[in-house]
């Protein structure tokens, strides 16, 4: 199986099923865990040098970091509702608590947090997430930008939820962001966390580079995390199935700035 392609596994004691790092990714930025809690289940997270944020996929919790306390967070009992997400992020140098409320499916996204303290907790409630209609036909999708680049509400991490309609296309045309080389492109780790509705469907994404160094194609599942280190990342969902996924992206500047393949570029609309 493709390296860039990770499986849920069975919970741990914490629940977690998804523990991406830095380290187990070969990268410098980018983190990311999924947690399924049961009620009543507790999450700790220390003070350290990461940023995070907490993105609650389906379900509710109580929250809490830095002396601030968020009860019964949470919009949606399942990830396939299309009600905008609750999250919150976390600074580095704060810790944080979370408390099921049922079932919850939480996704922590995390990436270094620059100095201590430097950002505020901040409660990303569902007015605070910006939507959009991106592309046309078949290339139409549907974003929910968690924390875009054009907020200053972070040190590095850049959060959005991306749901992909029956038989369309999404990060297409294929772009990549993988030179630092502002004010053209960035470079920017990024993580897919996948989701499929019905859950028994499956999707396909690509990475490739331009010299095809790096040229994979993936069968995703519902759970499936894709790592995205460098190249083009296109992704489609067949017929009768919709499309989730959680983008987390991190990198030496938090900004996206995007180079479409060039064979592509034509599909854009002027």
């Amino acid at each position: 199986m493709s390296e860039l392609l990770i499986k849920p596994q069975a919970a741990d004691e914490d629940g977690c099923v998804h523990r991406i790092t830095p380290a187990s990714a070969g990268w410098q930025y980018v983190g990311f865990a999924e947690y399924r809690l049961d009620d009543g289940d507790v999450l700790a997270f220390e003070a350290d040098d990461l940023e995070r944020c907490l993105v609650i996929v389906s379900g509710f919790a109580d929250m809490a970091a830095g002396g601030e306390n968020f009860a019964n967070l949470g919009e949606r009992e399942h990830v396939s509702e299309h009600i905008k997400p609750v999250s919150l992020y976390v600074p580095s140098g704060v810790s944080a608590h979370v408390v099921a409320r049922g079932e919850l499916t939480l996704a922590v996204c995390s990436a270094p947090g620059g100095e201590a303290d430097a950002y505020p907790v901040r409660l990303i409630a569902g007015d605070d997430v910006g939507y959009s209609l991106r592309g046309e036909g078949s290339n139409t999708r549907h974003i929910y930008d968690i924390l875009p680049d054009r907020v200053d509400w972070a040190h590095s991490l850049l959060v959005v939820e991306v749901r992909t309609p029956a038989g369309n296309w999404s990060s297409y045309p294929p772009h990549r962001h993988d030179e630092d080389d502002l004010p053209n492109q960035s470079l920017l780790e990024e993580t897919y966390y996948h989701r499929i509705f019905p859950e028994q469907g499956f999707a396909f994404q690509r990475v490739y580079t331009d010299d095809h160094g790096l040229d994979e194609t993936l069968a995703i599942h519902d759970g499936d995390v894709v790592l995205v280190p460098r190249g083009y990342h296109p992704y489609g969902v067949p017929h009768g199935y919709e499309g989730y996924y959680l983008n987390v992206m991190a990198g030496p500047t938090r900004k996206w700035v995007f180079h479409n393949h060039p064979h592509h570029d034509w599909l854009i609309t002027p």
